[in-house]
C-alpha cells in the first residue's frame, strides 16, 4: 500500500527531472537544419541526374552527386556532434590559431602542384577522397577570431592604431590571397563578417563608416581593373541582349526562365528543362532556379522562411549570450548567423538576377564537401552556445 501510495509522486518527480533535461537543446534549431540538407540533397539530385548524358561527366553513374552530397552531409552530421562537445571558452582560446592555420591553407592553395583548379580558379587542396577548400574554412574561423579580437581589443575598439587598424590589415591580407585564387565572393563575405561583428562590438561609428566606403571603392577598383569583371557587370544590367544572353549573361538568363517555367507552383520535382544541359552548375550556384523551376514560387519561399528563421534564431541566442555577459558567445552567434545570411542573400540575388553572377553556394543545399560540412560546424557551434546560454540562466555551469 505505501509503495502504490507513493508511486504517483515518483512519476511526478522524474517528470520533472526530464523536463529541463529536454529544453537543454533548441530541437527547432536542429530540425530546420537537417531538412535544408536533407532538401537540398533532393534538389541535388534532381538537378544533376541528367550531367552524365553531357561527354565532362560521361563516366559518372546518375547517382554520383547525390551519394557523394548523402556522404558529405553524414562526415557534416559528425563533425557537427564533434563541435558541440567543444565547449565555447575552447574556440576562443584556439581562435587565433585556426585563422593562422587557414591562412597557411590559402597560401598553399596558390603553390603550383599543390592547390587543384578548376574553371580558371585555385580554390581546392586536393585530399584523394575529397577536395578541401580554405575559403569555406576561413568564413567560420573568421566569424570566431573576429568576435575573439573584439572581445580583446573592447577598450581599444574606439582607437583607430591599436583598435581598427590590425584586423584590417588581417582582412586585406586574407582578401588578398582570395584575389589571386580568384574568389571575390568568398571576400566579399568575409568582409561582411568581419565589418559585421566589429559594428556589433561597438567599433567607432566615424572610422566603420570611412572604412566601409573604402571598401566599397576597392571593390569597385576592383571590377573596373579586371575587364572579364566589367564585362560580367554590363551583362548582368541585360541580360537578355543577344550577345550577353549567349555569352557572359548566359547562366543568369537560363536562370530567369527558370524561375519563369515555375511559376507559382513549379511544373513538378523532377520535371525541369533548364537543368538539361541549359543551366551551367544546376547543382552548385544555381540550385535555386531549380527549386523555383520543379516547386515554383511556393518552394522558393519555403526555402527563404527556413534560411530566415535559421538567420534570426542565431541573433536571437546571440543577444541572448551578451544579455548574460558572455560577449565572446554573443558575437560567435550572430556572426554567424550574418555568414549565412549574407551568403544566401548573395546566391538568392544571383539567381534571381538582383546581384551579378558570383560563384557562391547556397548554405547547407548545394552540392559541395567543404560548404556543407562547414557550414554544419558552424551550426552546431551555434547550438553550443545557446546549450551554455540555458544552463547559465538556470544558475549552472557550462
Amino acid at each position: 500500500m505505501k509503495l502504490s501510495f507513493l508511486l504517483p509522486q515518483f512519476k511526478a518527480s522524474e517528470a520533472l527531472s526530464q523536463r529541463p533535461r529536454m529544453a537543454e537543446y533548441d530541437q527547432l534549431l536542429i530540425w530546420v537544419t537537417v531538412l535544408l540538407m536533407l532538401f537540398g540533397m533532393v534538389m541535388v539530385y534532381s538537378a544533376s541526374i541528367a550531367l552524365p548524358d553531357s561527354p565532362k561527366y560521361a563516366a559518372y553513374t546518375r547517382t554520383h552527386f547525390l551519394a557523394r552530397q548523402a556522404l558529405f552531409i553524414g562526415s557534416a552530421l559528425v563533425a557537427g556532434a564533434l563541435a558541440f562537445r567543444v565547449p565555447v571558452a575552447t574556440w576562443q582560446k584556439i581562435a587565433p590559431y585556426l585563422f593562422v592555420g587557414t591562412l597557411v591553407l590559402l597560401v598553399l592553395v596558390l603553390v603550383p602542384g599543390i592547390g587543384k583548379g578548376v574553371n580558371g580558379a585555385k580554390r581546392w587542396l586536393p585530399l584523394k577522397i575529397v577536395n578541401l577548400q580554405p575559403s569555406e574554412m576561413m568564413k567560420l574561423f573568421m566569424v570566431l577570431y573576429a568576435a575573439d579580437y573584439t572581445v580583446r581589443k573592447q577598450q581599444y575598439m574606439h582607437k583607430l592604431t591599436k583598435g581598427f587598424l590590425p584586423m584590417t590589415v588581417a582582412v586585406g591580407f586574407v582578401g588578398l590571397l582570395l584575389l589571386l585564387e580568384p574568389d571575390l565572393g568568398a571576400f566579399g563575405v568575409i568582409v561582411c563578417i568581419a565589418m559585421g561583428i566589429l559594428f556589433l562590438g561597438g567599433i567607432n561609428g566615424i572610422w566603420f563608416g570611412g572604412i566601409s566606403a573604402t571598401l566599397v571603392g576597392v571593390f569597385t577598383m576592383v571590377i573596373i581593373l579586371s575587364p572579364w569583371r566589367r564585362e560580367r557587370i554590363f551583362a548582368y544590367l541585360n541580360p537578355w541582349q543577344e550577345d550577353n544572353a549567349l555569352g557572359k549573361a548566359y547562366q543568369l538568363s537560363h536562370s530567369l526562365i527558370a524561375f519563369g517555367r515555375g511559376e507559382f507552383f513549379g511544373v513538378g520535382l523532377g520535371a525541369s528543362v533548364e537543368k538539361l544541359h541549359y543551366l551551367p552548375e544546376a547543382h552548385t550556384d544555381f540550385l535555386l532556379a531549380v527549386i523555383g523551376e520543379e516547386l515554383g514560387f511556393v518552394g522558393v519561399m519555403v526555402v527563404v522562411l527556413l534560411f530566415y528563421w535559421l538567420v534570426k534564431r542565431a541573433f536571437e541566442i546571440g543577444r541572448q549570450a551578451i544579455a548574460i555577459d558572455l560577449t565572446f558567445a554573443g558575437l560567435t552567434a550572430q556572426g554567424i548567423g550574418l555568414w549565412l545570411g549574407v551568403q544566401t542573400f548573395i546566391n538568392m540575388g544571383v539567381n534571381l538576377g538582383l546581384l551579378p553572377t558570383k560563384g557562391l553556394t547556397l548554405p547547407l543545399m548545394s552540392y559541395g564537401g567543404s560548404g556543407v560540412l562547414l557550414n554544419c560546424v558552424g551550426l552546431a557551434i551555434l547550438l553550443r552556445i545557446d546549450y551554455e546560454n540555458r544552463i547559465r540562466m538556470r544558475g549552472g555551469r557550462a
